[in-house]
């Protein structure tokens, strides 16, 4: 499933995720991004204090699921009423750092469906224990800690044994693979890599696509 948010989106990356997630949940003020790429979203999820009017009247009202609480994003509430084998998610960087910020948190803290972000250069997922991905040498491999991490890495310029990692402190950001790479992690980390990377990441994850 994809999921689009209200931030900077190119089409794209829209169409790559539809591609790959045919249908379309847009978290509240998302409808009306979707709408003004030519796209009419299937489902729309969220407190609805940011969707236009005009959204509203070219989605059924049926479709529409409001969702009073305040006490979570719009994004979250999507997730927590999805029921998908993992969730593509756009428009959620781009243009306000504090909603981006809110989205990494949600990405450590709802597990599932898995969900994987998208943007005009990166995919950012919650890294699994286990995970090996057949990456061109030289390719852009960043581990950015959620809480403390620590991990064994194979195929990274940098291998990542015996760091200590933990936000604030020492974080993993900007390492290159050497090949194949493969990561066993302890915590919560995310992994950030090329956007074109992302057939690969899916694969490895044996996430269906289309």
């Amino acid at each position: 499933m994809t999921v689009v948010g209200g931030g900077a989106i190119r089409p794209v990356e829209l169409m790559t995720a539809l591609s790959l997630a045919p249908t379309m949940v847009a978290a509240d003020g998302g409808a009306d991004r979707a709408l003004s790429l030519g796209q009419a979203p299937d489902w729309v999820i969220g407190d609805l204090d940011s969707i236009s009017s005009a959204a509203r009247e070219i989605i059924p009202a049926e479709r529409i699921v409001h969702v009073a609480e305040q006490d979570s994003t719009d994004f979250s509430k999507c997730l927590t009423r999805i029921a998908s084998p993992f969730v593509l998610a756009v428009g959620f960087s781009g243009l306000r750092l504090d909603h981006t910020l809110a989205v990494l948190t949600a990405l450590v803290n709802i597990r599932r469906p898995p969900a994987i972000m998208l943007n005009s250069e990166d995919i950012v997922l919650v890294a699994p224990p286990r995970l090996t991905l057949p990456l061109m040498p030289g390719t852009r491999v960043s581990l950015y800690p959620m809480g403390p991490a620590r991990g064994v890495s194979t195929g990274l310029e940098w291998p990542i044994e015996g760091i200590d990692f933990a936000p604030g402190m020492r974080v993993g950001t900007s390492n290159r693979a050497t090949g194949l790479v493969t990561l066993r992690l302890e915590g919560q980390m995310l992994l950030i890599l090329p956007r074109e990377t992302l057939m690969t990441v899916l694969t490895a994850l044996r996430l269906p696509k289309g």
